[in-house]
């Protein structure tokens, strides 16, 4: 009995050290990626909140008619127009083309097709910052697809080094030193478990084409596109011609996809758009089903006859859009997705106090090593840095002049900028004091945005946004001042509380 007994303390220490060290090599990437994925619940109320002057609501089908003819006449030489239609969380219509060897981002008025006025990238910023981590294709992709998979070993190894799981669902003891980073870090796990394996798990999923791609160089040998062409039969592919021809008119068509797939359009794209090969393809709206992509059905763009349909059944594709769609969340509810808002920003500050916890573990042992004061100020740069990065893209988004060339880019220059100085900070100055001044930066900076709205105070996701910036800077507020008492207090005294 003693040697099971021994074996079991055996593996949870080991499970415990795979565990530390899983979580630090890749902890501050995890951390980007949760705390953007989690912003990116609300991706479409970013993009309102960033768009105050985008007032106009117009049918789907009507809306990407707009964008459609405006297209026409300032893209007609793209290769394909891909297009996200409105809904009742989005109102303008989301537009991705080419044009003069560039690809171009824009958010359309739904009534007049032109881009609104405020160039940006609103929520879709950090939609990308989560899985791409605003680096080349495909190294962002890869990166986030490691740091997924690290991430889940930490979570099990997590699981199997816990002697009472269960009693940390009701265990904190405040101003403990180790201790209370410990209890914090461990009810940020357990609570919200599920969602954290849930979410990590079906991360991985949509990412394994890129990180796993074994099985499908063995099946189809350099043919990638014959996998994509199976997987949705519904997509008609042609070359372009050669031949100009105008486009037939999008509402019929809209309207003709939406009787047959069942449900509202949410998606589509215009492949060849005035030439003679054009292709228009429908996609039915994630919002209604937790499967990603179910239908979509193909029209002949220059003449709006039916090339191709299809309605997905195939238990394996099933299965896959599932993952997919329980991760991205598109079908959520509101109460849904401010769980899947609260689940992510518990799993974004497990990673913070993970990380916090390596230095207060090793500080309270002896004193740190060289290498782990270099963490310790590398910490306070990133875990203070990079939201400060967050609400600084935000403050762009209301200072910068609304008819400067290239304002979305600048945008997220200021973001990326701003995060950088911040680690420079976080590494230049004793943690004593970096904490508070960055950790300050950001209250101040999340109480100023709301007072910067110029038009459309009465919009509920600008109502919303402001109160939850208010709350935000409330919250890193205390922390500042959590930060300043303890300092206050003589280093003999803290000791005495740690041992306690």
């Amino acid at each position: 009995m003693a040697g099971m007994t021994a074996v079991r303390e055996g593996a949870r220490q080991v499970m415990a050290w795979l565990h530390g060290w899983t979580g630090l090599l890749l902890g501050w990437v995890l951390f980007v990626m949760c705390l953007a994925g989690t912003l990116s619940v609300f991706k479409p109320e970013i993009g309102r909140w960033m768009r105050p002057e985008a007032t106009a609501i117009a049918d789907p089908a009507q809306a990407i008619a707009a964008a459609g003819n405006w297209l026409s006449r300032n893209a007609p030489d793209a290769t394909g127009w891909y297009l996200a239609a409105p809904d009742g969380r989005m109102r303008t219509v989301e537009a991705a083309y080419d044009t003069g060897g560039a690809f171009l981002y824009r958010a359309l008025d739904p009534v007049t097709g032109a881009p609104v006025a405020r160039e940006t990238f609103g929520g879709e910023f950090f939609y990308r910052l989560h899985f791409e981590l605003e680096l080349p294709f495909p190294w962002g992709r890869l990166l986030a697809s490691l740091a997924a998979a690290v991430m889940l070993i930490a979570l099990i190894t997590g699981i199997i080094a816990h002697r009472r799981i269960f009693r940390d669902f009701f265990t904190f003891r405040p101003r403990k030193g180790q201790r209370s980073w410990l209890d914090g870090h461990n009810a940020l796990g357990v609570l919200a478990l599920p969602f954290h394996l849930m979410i990590t798990f079906t991360g991985l999923i949509t990412l394994a084409s890129l990180s796993m791609p074994w099985a499908i160089s063995a099946a189809y040998g350099e043919d990638v596109a014959a996998l994509y062409r199976e997987q949705v039969p519904g997509i008609a592919e042609r070359a372009a011609t050669g031949t100009k021809a105008p486009l037939a008119p999008l509402a019929p068509m809209l309207n003709e996809a939406q009787r047959r797939v069942g449900g509202a359009i949410g998606r589509v794209y215009v492949l060849n758009p005035g030439d003679k090969a054009a292709v228009v393809t429908a996609f039915r709206a994630d919002s209604g089903q937790i499967g990603y992509t179910p239908a979509e059905i193909s029209f002949d763009g220059a003449t709006g006859r039916v090339l191709a349909e299809w309605s997905e059944t195939r238990p394996a594709i099933q299965t896959y859009n599932v993952l997919y769609g329980l991760h991205i969340a598109r079908f959520a509810p509101w109460l849904t997705r401010w769980l899947y808002f609260l689940g992510g920003a518990m799993l974004t500050l497990a990673i913070a106090t993970g990380l916090v916890l390596w230095i207060v573990k090793r500080r309270e042992r002896a004193p740190l090593s060289l290498a782990n004061r270099i963490l310790e100020r590398l910490n306070v740069g990133v875990l203070a840095g990079v939201p400060l990065g967050c609400v600084a893209f935000l403050l762009a988004n209301r200072l910068l002049p609304l008819g400067v060339s290239g304002r979305a880019e600048a945008e997220v220059s200021v973001a990326l900028w701003t995060a950088a100085a911040a680690l420079a900070v976080g590494a230049a100055l004793p943690p004593r004091v970096a904490w508070p001044l960055l950790l300050g930066l950001v209250a101040a900076s999340c109480a100023i945005a709301p007072w910067l709205v110029p038009l459309g105070q009465g919009d509920a996701a600008l109502r919303i946004g402001n109160l939850m910036l208010l709350g935000f800077a409330a919250a890193f507020a205390a922390l500042v001042w959590q930060q300043l008492r303890r300092s206050s207090v003589p280093v003999s005294r803290r000791a005495a509380r740690a041992a306690a």
